[in-house]
């Protein structure tokens, strides 16, 4: 199974100099995804008023690969300071089956992780780069991860939706 701390590491990465927030009811932009492969991709589904507005995430190897290490990139901008109290809502679905539902403290994560990036965060573009050891026992299945992110005070930051698949593709170059 998946250790939680390859889980909250990654998290850390995705979003580490903030997390991930929903709409709040308003309408979402299109959400369109930003970048997609067979094996993973991801979905901006934020506002252009939320504080954390995403540019690019990128990893290597791509495709990831149980085993190996991966470097998850992110390019974004804090359009405003994000304090102590920050925080992200995660799920992750193998499937249907809700495999993980946990709030994470941003800042605390960004610490325990020695992300380049710590709280105070200071209005201005970033580039986050975090590496993390993904575990042989990974399952061969796909993979969901919703990120909701807000502030300390309840402001939304940014929207991620997540997709990783590590099924097995025996002929990649047949198309089967």
């Amino acid at each position: 199974m998946v250790r939680l701390s390859s889980i909250s590491l990654l998290v850390t990465a995705l979003a580490g100099f903030a997390c991930a927030s929903s709409p709040s009811g308003q309408e979402a932009l299109a959400e369109s995804p930003v970048h997609t492969t067979e094996s993973w991709g991801y979905t901006d589904c934020g506002l252009p008023s939320d504080l954390i507005q995403i540019k690019s995430i990128s990893v290597k190897p791509d495709p990831p690969k149980p085993g190996q290490d991966l470097t998850v990139t992110v390019v974004g901008t804090a359009q405003d300071v994000i304090e102590e109290g920050a925080y992200a809502d995660v799920v992750v679905k193998l499937g249907l089956i809700k495999l993980l539902q946990k709030r994470f403290d941003v800042c605390e994560e960004a610490r325990t992780a020695n992300a380049s990036v710590q709280c105070p965060v200071t209005k201005g573009d970033y580039t986050v780069e975090q590496t993390v050891a993904l575990p042989r026992e990974i399952p061969q299945a796909k993979f969901t991860v919703s990120v909701r992110g807000y502030t300390a005070e309840e402001e939304d930051m940014v929207c991620l939706d997540l997709k990783v698949d590590f099924m097995k593709r025996p002929f990649p170059m047949f198309g089967w």
